[in-house]
């Protein structure tokens, strides 16, 4: 199985379980910016309806095999479930479960149905404002050259690079913004 056809099984096992979730990670990254190679599937799980992750951790059960320990997201402390795919190869699939901060509040009721032609399928995803924000805050090196690819290829003259630099002026992440800003490659 190739990582695109998980992320299509993992995305339409959280739509018949009727779960609101949106993909995040890589493939949001990609489809907005540069696409890269990634070995894990991420969706970002709403909670307002209890039980609803443990009802899509069950339904991808014949696919995936969870942790049974939950792991806790190191910088924001969001709790997230980490499985193995049972193909060859194995890839990671994490379920993060929304929480109570203002970011990923904002950003999931902001997320949008978008075409992601690695997946050749429309899917729910964060705005690009949201995954440049996200990406900055995580600030890994991956992290932020996805921001960066981002802010090139989507053009910062068509972001609301106020709600951006809102955002970063409250996670302390406008430097690496700046920096972003100013590795995008001269056309």
């Amino acid at each position: 199985m190739k990582l695109e056809d998980l992320a299509v099984c993992v995305i339409e096992a959280a739509e018949a379980a009727g779960v609101e979730f949106m993909a995040v990670g890589a493939i949001a990254a990609g489809a907005y910016g540069v696409p890269r190679s990634t070995r894990d599937v991420d969706l970002l799980v709403s909670v307002r309806i209890p039980g609803n992750v443990a009802a899509l951790v069950e339904r991808l059960g014949p696919l995936v095999a969870f942790d049974e320990q939950v792991t806790f997201d190191t910088l924001t402390w969001g709790r997230r479930h980490v499985g193995r795919s049972n193909s060859s190869p194995p890839f990671k699939v994490e379920l993060f479960e929304t929480f109570e901060d203002p970011f990923v509040e904002s950003e999931f009721s902001r997320r949008q149905e978008v075409f992601v032609p690695i997946l050749n399928r429309t899917t729910w995803l964060p705005t690009p404002e949201d995954v440049v924000v996200q990406k900055l805050r995580w600030g890994r090196n991956k992290d932020l050259d996805d921001a960066r690819d981002v802010l090139a290829v989507q053009g910062p003259e068509t972001l609301d690079m106020a709600y951006i630099r809102n955002w970063c002026g409250q996670h302390g992440t406008t430097g690496r913004l700046e920096e972003a800003l100013a590795g995008i490659p001269p056309l």
